[in-house]
């Protein structure tokens, strides 16, 4: 196969790229650099190109003959977490690292900008490539659709590398993949005094206590057990001292699913749970819901071209299914625009250390997988393209 061949030849560029990229992370939003980066590279091909929504690159290769086109998304921001590694090519920013991968998706992407410009003659329509920006703070994609990158994209494929795959292996699973990712905020208010005459105040410890727990049963008796769902109070503040009753609290968490119709109801159910609790204990309570990503769910037609795809080059019992996770995923904002997948790409390695969790200080990936996802890149383009003249 041509692109896996091309991918082979271009293994060390994409390495290289990937370890430059991963001595010198930047965080969301602020990528400028890494893009300047990206940019000169696609250029030295003659790829046409042009930075938008501040720190992303779109890059454009047009096929010799007309087609649809499809569009390739890579993330290229670093998280704010201190190395751990010890490796020759660790982090020289300190307090900053590429802890989930992003570096190699960036550099893969790279990789398969090089083969896809080497296999023009054989591109049946228009490839994008999106290196995106502010994956981590689930912005990056919302502004580069605000630029316009989505206009004329028929169909979206991202790979993620996941150190809970086994390297060689890959994931393309349709349905939904990843959950939902919402905040919500409630501010309880009741009335403070002193400790010990509880009976003049009302306590907004006691009633923001009373709110978590009374939140907790909407997962198990509001919604079906076969739409899983989480809802996490994570960060209760409240009180200035131990003998002072607190006049507010605020609670702030996050909500998980992958049912769009769950998503939808979790706002009305937290402020109906939360002010009528509040009530009951004679305090007031205002709820905020901060939308954050949508459900990443594969589109069954693109999930199949990618197992396809991956098993042309791993070999079909190499391509497994895993179990969705709940985590959150900005590429949801291009899926649900176009038909779209998100693909697992295994380089979890425990004899070379990369078994880590993402987020990790110690999180490395296996390089040899770099080839893999730069062919795999390339393949799906191609297919694609070859199969919806």
């Amino acid at each position: 196969m041509k692109s896996q061949e091309l991918a082979k030849e271009y293994k060390d560029y994409v390495l290289n790229m990937r370890r430059e990229f991963h001595m010198n992370p930047e965080p969301s939003l602020q990528e400028y650099e890494t893009s300047k980066r990206i940019k000169a590279e696609l250029e030295k091909d003659g790829i046409e190109c042009e930075i938008v929504a501040d720190t992303g690159v779109v890059a454009t290769i047009h096929g010799a003959n007309s087609g649809k086109t499809v569009a390739l998304r890579g993330d290229i921001d670093a998280l704010a977490v201190i190395e751990q590694t010890g490796k020759e090519y660790a982090s020289k920013v300190h307090g900053l690292m590429h802890a989930c991968g992003h570096d190699s998706h960036g550099a893969m992407l790279l990789g398969a900008a090089k083969v896809l410009n080497r296999m023009k003659d054989e591109i049946n329509g228009t490839v994008k490539l999106f290196f995106q920006p502010g994956e981590e703070v689930v912005l990056g994609a919302k502004k580069m659709i605000a630029a316009g990158v989505m206009e004329g994209v028929d169909a979206i494929m991202g790979i993620h590398v996941s150190s809970d795959v086994p390297s060689g292996q890959i994931s393309a699973d349709s349905g939904a993949r990843m959950a939902s990712g919402d905040m919500f905020k409630i501010t309880v208010t009741g009335k403070g005094g002193h400790g010990a005459r509880p009976e003049q105040c009302i306590d907004a410890v006691v009633v923001g206590s009373a709110i978590v727990m009374n939140l907790q049963p909407i997962i198990s008796r509001e919604y079906s057990p076969f739409d899983p769902a989480v809802l996490t109070v994570g960060e209760i503040k409240s009180g200035t001292r131990f003998n002072v009753i607190a006049p507010t609290a605020v609670l702030s968490g996050t909500t998980r699913c992958y049912s769009p119709e769950v998503r939808k109801n979790f706002f009305d159910s937290i402020t109906r749970v939360a002010k009528s609790t509040a009530e009951a204990y004679r305090a007031t309570a205002e709820v905020e819901f901060t939308e954050g990503v949508g459900p990443t769910i594969n589109d069954d037609n693109c999930a199949a071209l990618a197992r396809e795809t991956a098993a042309s080059l791993v070999g079909k019992e190499n391509v497994i299914t895993v179990p969705p996770s709940t985590g959150g995923e900005d590429f949801s904002f291009f899926s649900n625009i176009v038909p779209g997948v998100m693909v697992k790409l295994g380089t979890g390695n425990k004899e070379k250390g990369t078994d880590f969790p993402h987020h990790h200080e110690k999180f490395d990936i296996d390089e040899d997988m770099l080839e893999v996802g730069t062919a795999l890149y390339a393949q799906f383009a191609l297919n694609y393209l070859a199969n919806n003249k």
